[in-house]
């Protein structure tokens, strides 16, 4: 079960709930906000929350973290080079916004890694740089989703201009790592609502 929470600091982004239905264990992937939002629906819910998932390391992204890690008590995975993000707040962007953000301490996670939930839940790491080079999609091959952060929109593509930003590395990620999942992967990004691969495919003539 997927659970879609938007969440509204200074910019407002797409929280998401990855849940086994059965047991309530889960995951909360990119809380950018509003924790004690977040905190609520897992109370009202009575969630089991085991681990914390980022796709990469834009404050927008992460802004609940902190205090999420502390209230759950639950590891923060990143990608392996998310600290050039996460420890720095000119890089992560919240220097430039809300005043300077960190998190430390997670735990780094590399292209091809299984993050397991349960024997029938996990979600495979695929490195997708270019809007950052931390860039991560997390994929289920058994529910035919994909959390793609910032790679990808419904009918656009990430922002590269930021820094670390690299547009034909973005764009080599799309076709390369987002493009050869199955058409019917739905696709739920940072800010809008969820797409599919044969979807954008579509939109951008490729088949």
């Amino acid at each position: 079960m997927v659970l879609t929470v938007p969440v509204k600091g200074y910019f407002e982004e797409n929280c998401y709930f990855y849940i086994n239905e059965d047991t309530r264990h889960g995951f909360i992937i990119d809380p950018g906000a509003q924790a004690e939002k977040l905190l609520g629906i897992v109370r009202d819910n009575d969630l089991i929350i085991e681990k914390i998932l980022l796709t990469h390391g834009h404050f927008d992204h992460f802004g609940a973290v902190n205090e999420l890690h502390e209230k759950l008590n639950c590891p923060v995975l990143a990608h392996e080079k998310a600290d050039l993000f996460l420890l720095n707040p000119m890089m992560n962007l919240s220097g430039q916004c809300v005043g300077d953000m960190v998190v430390r301490d997670t735990e780094k996670v590399s292209d091809g890694d299984s993050i397991m939930l349960d024997d029938a839940h996990k979600l495979q790491v695929i490195y997708t740089p270019g809007h950052t080079p931390d860039s991560v999609l997390l994929y289920s091959e058994k529910d035919h989703i994909a959390f793609v952060g910032d790679t990808i929109f419904k009918e656009s593509i990430g922002n590269y201009t930021f820094p670390g930003g690299n547009k034909s590395m973005l764009i080599q990620s799309i076709m390369e790592r987002v493009f050869t999942l199955p058409d019917e992967t739905v696709l739920y990004s940072g800010h809008t609502e969820p797409t599919t691969v044969g979807v954008e495919k579509r939109y951008y003539g490729i088949k």
